[in-house]
Order: C-alpha cells, then sequence, then structure tokens
C-alpha cells in the first residue's frame, strides 16, 4: 500500500506488477480491496493500480462536501495517473466505479488504452429516471450519516465488508456528491468511444443487466460477458470466471 496526496485529498493506493497499467476503481461503500481476487489473475505481466476514491477505504474523508463529486473523482484518477508517470492506461471499474471510469474516458479520452466496465451503468438521458435515481443515492446519505454531524471526518474514511460496503464519515458526502448524478453526458458519450470495451456483468445482477446490454449496444464493438451465477460483485461472486474473462481481452489488446 502508498499513500499519496492528489488534489488536497490523500489518496491510498496499491500498485504491483509490471507491465501495460490497468487502474481499476471500486464501487460506492467499498473500497480497493474489492479486486482482491484479481491481483493474483493480473500480476505479473500486468500492472495493477488499485485506489480509495475520497470517502472511502484510508483515504481522506473531507468534510466539506462540496470536495465529492464526479468531476473531482476524475481528476483524481487523473492525478494518480500522473503521480504514477503513467500517460496512459486500461480504465475499469465496479459499479460506481464503472460509471467514473466512463467519465473518465469521456475528460480525458487520449489517457485511455480500453475500458472494462463492471456490474455498472452509464446514467441517465431522462430527467425523470435520473431524479429517481438521485433520490436513491440522498437515501444512501442519510442511512451513512455519522452520529455526530459536528464531528470531524478528515481523517475517517469508508470501511466495512470490502466488496458490500460499510458506513463511514465520508459516506453520506460520497453519496450526495459522487453517487448521484447531474447530467447525461456520459451516457451520451457512448457512441464515441474508440477504445476497446469490455462490459462485464453477472448474471444475477438483474437491475444491471439492461444497462450493460445497452452500452454494448452503444459502444463500437463493446464486448459483453454475463457471468454466470454471480450478482452485483461478480469480481467477487466468481472470481476464476471473472479473471478468464478479464485476462483474455487484456491479452488481446496486445503491447500497445
Amino acid at each position: 500500500m502508498a499513500r499519496c496526496r492528489l488534489n488536497g485529498v490523500d489518496i491510498e493506493y496499491e500498485n504491483g506488477g509490471s507491465g501495460p497499467a490497468v487502474l481499476l476503481t471500486h464501487g460506492f461503500a467499498s473500497d480497493r480491496r474489492t479486486w482482491a481476487p484479481q491481483r493474483t489473475a493480473l500480476e505479473p505481466p500486468y500492472r495493477l493500480i488499485t485506489w480509495d476514491m475520497r470517502g472511502h477505504g484510508q483515504s481522506q474523508s473531507p468534510d466539506d462536501p462540496d470536495q465529492y463529486s464526479e468531476e473531482r473523482s476524475v481528476e483524481d484518477m487523473r492525478a494518480l495517473l500522473g503521480h504514477l508517470g503513467l500517460e496512459r492506461a486500461v480504465i475499469g471499474g465496479l459499479s460506481l466505479g464503472g460509471y467514473m471510469s466512463l467519465a473518465f474516458h469521456h475528460a480525458y479520452p487520449d489517457l485511455v488504452r480500453a475500458l472494462v466496465i463492471c456490474d455498472a451503468g452509464p446514467g441517465y438521458r431522462s430527467a425523470r429516471a435520473r431524479a429517481a435515481w438521485n433520490l436513491r443515492a440522498y437515501r444512501r446519505a442519510r442511512n451513512v450519516e455519522p452520529p455526530d454531524p459536528h464531528g470531524s471526518t478528515a481523517r475517517a474514511g469508508m470501511q466495512g465488508d470490502p466488496a458490500r460496503g460499510g458506513a463511514a464519515p465520508g459516506g453520506a458526502h460520497a453519496a450526495r456528491g459522487m453517487l448521484a448524478q447531474r447530467d447525461s453526458s456520459v451516457i451520451d458519450s457512448l457512441p464515441g468511444i474508440r477504445v476497446p470495451t469490455l462490459i462485464i456483468v453477472g448474471e444475477r445482477d438483474t437491475p444491471f443487466r439492461p444497462p450493460s446490454e445497452y452500452m454494448a449496444q452503444k459502444i463500437p464493438g463493446a464486448r459483453l460477458e454475463v457471468i454466470a451465477d454471480a450478482g452485483h460483485i461478480s469480481n467477487r461472486d466468481q472470481p476464476a470466471a471473472f479473471n478468464r474473462v478479464l485476462r483474455d481481452f487484456l491479452d488481446s489488446l496486445g503491447d500497445a
């Protein structure tokens, strides 16, 4: 594990292996431990970078709610790549991390070698559907609000089950600022994606099967893989099957 300061926030990350870089981002209320089953499958010949988003895991949780947003998350990803001296990487993520990976491509397409989107959605074009999603995000925020609203959250992160997540002080700000969505820019960007794209979804991840199929139709040349007998955390529910699919995709990219 390592720690660096990015955009004024202390970020915890893990960087192992060698070869082409792969940056994987966890979902809401989780942390980099989500990707533990993938380390033995990718290291080597790949350089696997996993990290705790601000407000999660061992990364810093600022007190200021304005420090949490899609844009700040994307800038943290960009800064982390710069900190590690990387000009390009395979960018991927699970759930919220998958959405942030699409947002990162939308902002910095030249930094993305390929995309891996797992059990995630691209957001909503419909304002009504987006409002319904955001209502759920705000409810999540209330559910993880710290007991003492005046307590400091500057050092605490989100900890709990590495896959399913748990509540901690940064969670409420993260839900309102990072989980909630503002516009349709990400879903509107799908037809313009020109990098190889792998979309993975668990067979039992009913809410995210339709969004995954939609992305596979809209992203030119995208490959859709359904992991049998897996739910929303498909990389942990069926790690062997998930790793085979992921390695096959990464190996197909060659050394470019």
